[in-house]
């Protein structure tokens, strides 16, 4: 059913239709050979694509693709739902592998302070930040929380995104930790998107424990992450490594802990200084280290034969009106750069992974081909579910994009603003159409 605003509203799990086609795609983007997992460096430009295509979906998954020169003339149409793609590209839905959607309410107020030209460190500084958020999310009871995030997810899955990672981090403290992660779980099992969710309570310093650090960071190891471990309430461990926030070692502490209760790292690090967590990111073997816009050689060194997937987020660049992360030397480096919204009411009020699409062009100097992957099979990687989405391969899940019909592929990000998407699949149901 659609609410008021034209979105499709999900009241319960969905179940796939059992058998779909898509005929005469202009192309299935991103046909990626089966067991590849993420692509480095400038190999991400190597797009594989089938033109004038077909797609066969059967039980929610890639059942079968290829040319419609080759297509079966055995494929019983009898209770098949055909699809005529014609002019129109069919890709990997987007991952996004970085977000906090999660959240309790916006905060334009602080968008005011910015366009006069206050910080993101003179915003916190007044009380605003992060710590604005917990107040706010720390007050609101878990149905409102839940009802606001799911609007979020369903405009996202609106836009293509069929993955998308959640963070915690808003509440700062054990009870409203685990009501965001909580409410994660609730979103899981009641939307059809893939959500995988990350414990952030290292994200800002609470008020309460500002005389007292390390008694948070003991809250945070010894009794978030193993009720978060024993609970299956969380997949990764995060935390904001920054000046001002969280240093190295409390960072290393937290990875430790995490590891020890089996969720990896996956880490904020490098968004205004260089600082080393980058260095002890990969040393403790994070799946990821997230932002990057300020980045020195040493950064890049320590990155450089890892298998941490540096992921960019060129949204928030955007909206803070800071440096861009350094796509194209970490592709020089031969990396595989992933590319997320960062979502979240403080520093990129958008989960649109379309924008993210035209300005890693714009901005980053990306290919349109380099963005496409690194939004869906490293973006994909970048939260763990490389074997189940972002390429368009046998067996995988079928969540996929269907463009309006567009003269090329560098036509999405060229013609920014505007909704090139005609229709999303995920799991071989249709959400939009």
């Amino acid at each position: 059913m659609a609410d008021g605003t034209g979105l499709q509203r999900f009241a319960v799990p969905l179940h796939p239709m059992r058998r779909m086609l898509i005929t005469h795609a202009k192309a299935l983007v991103g046909t990626h050979p089966a067991g590849v997992e993420r692509i480095a460096g400038r190999a991400m430009a190597d797009l594989p694509l089938i033109a004038d295509a077909w797609l066969l979906i059967e039980d929610g998954r890639i059942a079968a693709l290829g040319s419609m020169s080759e297509l079966p003339a055995t494929i019983d149409p009898k209770g098949v739902t055909i699809i005529d793609a014609s002019g129109c590209y069919v890709l990997p839905g987007w991952c996004d592998p970085h977000t906090h959607t999660v959240f309790a309410a916006p905060r334009e107020e602080e968008f005011v302070d910015k366009i006069k030209g206050l910080s993101y460190q003179e915003i916190a500084d007044k009380g605003g930040g992060i710590l604005n958020s917990a107040r706010k999310l720390r007050a609101m009871d878990e149905e409102e929380l839940y009802q606001g995030s799911r609007k979020r997810l369903e405009e996202m899955m609106h836009q293509g995104t069929v993955a998308v990672e959640i963070k915690s981090g808003y509440g700062l403290s054990l009870d409203s930790e685990l009501k965001m992660l909580r409410v994660a779980q609730r979103l899981k099992a009641s939307l059809p998107l893939q959500i995988r969710t990350t414990l952030l309570a290292a994200h800002a310093l609470p008020p309460e424990y500002k005389e007292d650090r390390g008694s948070y960071i003991d809250l945070i190891c010894d009794t978030l992450i193993p009720q978060v471990a024993a609970e299956g309430l969380a997949d990764f461990v995060d935390v904001f490594c920054e000046t001002n926030y969280f240093t190295v070692a409390e960072m290393e502490r937290v990875l430790e802990a995490g590891a020890l209760h089996g969720l990896p790292g996956k880490v904020h690090v490098n968004q205004f200084t260089s600082i080393g967590g980058i260095q002890s990111a990969v040393k403790h073997g994070a799946l990821s280290v997230d932002h990057l816009e300020v980045m020195e050689e040493a950064d890049l060194d320590a990155l450089a034969g890892s298998s941490t997937i540096p992921t960019l987020l060129p949204s928030c660049s955007f909206f803070l009106r800071i440096p861009y992360g350094p796509a194209r030397q970490l592709m020089d480096r031969d990396l595989p750069v992933a590319l997320a919204t960062d979502h979240n009411p403080g520093s990129t009020p958008s989960g649109n992974m379309n924008l993210v699409l035209s300005l890693a062009c714009i901005q980053l100097r990306m290919l349109p081909e380099e963005a496409i992957t690194a939004m869906t099979l490293n973006s994909a990687a970048a939260m763990g579910v490389q074997n189940e989405l972002g390429s368009i391969s046998v067996g995988k899940r079928a969540s996929l994009i269907i463009t309006r019909p567009v003269p090329s592929l560098a036509y999405l990000p060229y013609a920014f603003g505007n909704d090139h998407i005609q229709t999303v699949i995920i799991d071989g149901t249709t959400v939009r159409s």
